[in-house]
């Protein structure tokens, strides 16, 4: 079976390509091959990871409300998050270890990030917990039922719309030193334009969600090896982490109208 594109960096068109099933023809034995159950169970334990070092970052700062006493939380997660990301991307069978890893470092950003919004505007954290994991669930659903049938136009159009966000924030980030804000007021702004990109990224992140499952399940019905559950796990871990951040931030504008 031909395994498609998606474009979240951990789940690339390449992932299954070198697991022993798809180049020897039923290489690995049953039970040591990839399942649909597995990854589910695998992104089950990462959510706990990631949740229980967000619980642990969030009270550090609700017990002083001193940003700079979970600072250093904050910058050790998102060092430690990117080199556990490109460890697991570069080293899939590790992933058993170093997706567990990530989820607690990411999980400490998180946790920080959350913290500091509440305190700006109570109760956006658990809106944003409560729309991420909602939003999960109907697309699960969607895609189970075939609602959303994972097609080589949407695929595209995905794939498309996530590059160009991802070259928006990077080229908005290289501006920013230079002290040019070309735009940047009204997307960041609170009013029509603000609002409604933070929506389409929304979407675009959910969707991103969709590609996944349809990646994952491909990789399961081609026999990939056991840790590629870990994989597979950590790669929708990547995309709900994105999600969860773009729902806050979309809320976040809501809340300053």
């Amino acid at each position: 079976m031909a395994l498609m594109k998606t474009s979240n960096p951990a789940l690339n068109g390449k992932t299954f390509e070198s697991s022993p099933i798809t180049r020897f023809g039923g290489a690995i034995e049953e039970s040591s091959r990839m399942t649909l159950t597995g990854t589910v169970n695998k992104t089950g334990i990462l959510l706990l990871c990631a949740i229980a070092s967000a619980a642990w970052t969030w009270s550090q700062f609700t017990q002083s409300h001193d940003p700079a006493a979970v600072a250093p939380l904050m910058i050790g997660g998102l060092i430690g998050g990117l080199i556990l990301a490109m460890i697991t991307i570069f080293k899939k069978e590790w992933s058993p270890v170093t997706a567990p890893i990530y989820a607690l470092f990411e999980g400490l950003v998180l946790g920080g990030i959350s913290a500091f919004m509440n305190a700006a505007y109570p109760g956006i954290a658990i809106k944003a917990v409560g729309l991420t994991f909602g939003t999960l669930l109907v697309l699960l659903l969607a895609y189970r039922s075939g609602l959303i049938p994972v097609t080589a136009k949407l695929r595209m159009g995905i794939v498309a719309a996530t590059g160009g966000i991802c070259l928006f924030y990077l080229l908005s980030m290289l501006l920013s030193l230079f002290h040019l804000n070309i735009g940047s007021s009204l997307i960041n702004g609170n009013g029509i334009i603000g609002i409604g990109f933070s929506l389409f990224v929304v979407a675009i992140a959910a969707l991103n969600l969709v590609l996944d499952f349809d990646f994952i399940e491909q990789g399961a019905a081609a026999g990939a090896p056991k840790y590629m559950e870990w994989y597979g796990a950590f790669g929708i871990i990547v995309t709900l982490v994105w999600l969860y951040l773009e729902i806050i931030r979309l809320l976040a504008k809501m809340s300053r109208r």
